[in-house]
């Protein structure tokens, strides 16, 4: 039978190993996080990418708490008011949740075209390494603004009772910016599952994302205070599901768990480069107003089936 991986102390160095060959401490690189829009080349996160991005999940320099309410936290950090750049963090408890639960929700795909009702469109394009891939996710944004769509390079991984998934905006020369599409930049965004015992745990989301163009800044409220904590709720609801629904739908195949299980072709890390948010198209939408939602779209209601 399969057997996943045991993430031991000694297992996670072996597996560090096989992933990034040790390298002496004069050759070793900078790491990507802290340069996320200064690199030149696509590399996949190591060991110490994950831990800066577990750092920043876990400071509170710098951000501003704009939302606390019902278990949910949302924290923004902006960078360039004028065209509405900033970060974005929230936080939620999830009570009768493992976190090994959560973590498969947020890695299975055709779950996620069940319950994120935001997504256009989301498909994996190859792997890199047993623990990162390539994949494409479109988004439906508020109304009026356009729809946008990212590229990325996902990587995780299992830290003993917690979890890391985070991602980076590459360039993938058959997946080109699409004339329907504003194509982003996620600079650097991610998940940290921290476990709180066999079946609570918590969440926080860190994204800074480069949305192209110059937006409303009624969008970075709305964010903040409606999409983010809704966003939030949803996954909640959906983490709740999650066993029920996979036990019908081939529940032994997970294969961010069993790399073996992947049937992805592989991806060069030549194929790609990075997607710097200088070189897409800006388009200008901040005089934009906002538009009542249309509520047929994703009530917090959607069913899962």
């Amino acid at each position: 039978g399969e057997k996943a991986i045991l993430w031991s102390a000694r297992g996670r160095r072996r597996f560090s190993g096989l992933l990034w060959p040790e390298v002496p401490e004069e050759g070793r690189r900078a790491p990507l996080l802290g340069a996320m829009s200064g690199r030149d080349s696509v590399q996949v996160p190591d060991d110490r990418d994950f831990g800066l991005f577990r750092t920043q999940c876990d400071s509170e320099t710098g951000w501003s708490l704009t939302y606390n309410r019902s278990g949910i936290l949302v924290w923004v950090q902006m960078l360039e008011a004028e065209k509405a750049l900033h970060k974005i963090k929230c936080r939620m408890d999830c009570k009768n949740v493992a976190a090994e639960t959560l973590y498969d929700v947020l890695h299975d795909i055709e779950y996620r075209k069940k319950w994120d009702t935001n997504v256009i469109e989301t498909f994996d394009i190859g792997k890199l390494t047993v623990n990162a891939d390539v994949g494409y996710y479109s988004w439906k944004c508020p109304k009026p603004l356009k729809n946008r769509d990212v590229i990325t390079l996902r990587s995780w991984l299992p830290m003993g009772g917690d979890y890391i998934i985070m991602n980076y905006s590459v360039k993938h020369p058959k997946y080109p910016p699409r004339k329907d599409m504003v194509r982003a930049v996620s600079i650097q965004t991610g998940y940290l599952i921290q476990g709180k015992g066999p079946s609570n745990c918590s969440i926080t989301y860190l994204a800074q994302v480069d949305p192209k163009g110059s937006l409303p800044k009624w969008v970075v409220n709305k964010s903040s205070q409606f999409l983010a904590p809704k966003a939030m709720k949803k996954m909640y609801k959906a983490c709740l599901k999650y066993p029920d629904w996979k036990q019908k739908h081939n529940p032994h195949f997970k294969p961010w768990l069993y790399p073996e299980q992947s049937t992805l072709p592989t991806v060069g890390l030549a194929e790609l480069s990075i997607q710097h948010a200088a070189s897409l198209e800006n388009i200008d939408e901040s005089s934009l107003s906002e538009t009542k939602d249309d509520r047929a779209e994703g009530s917090d209601e959607d069913s899962v089936n």
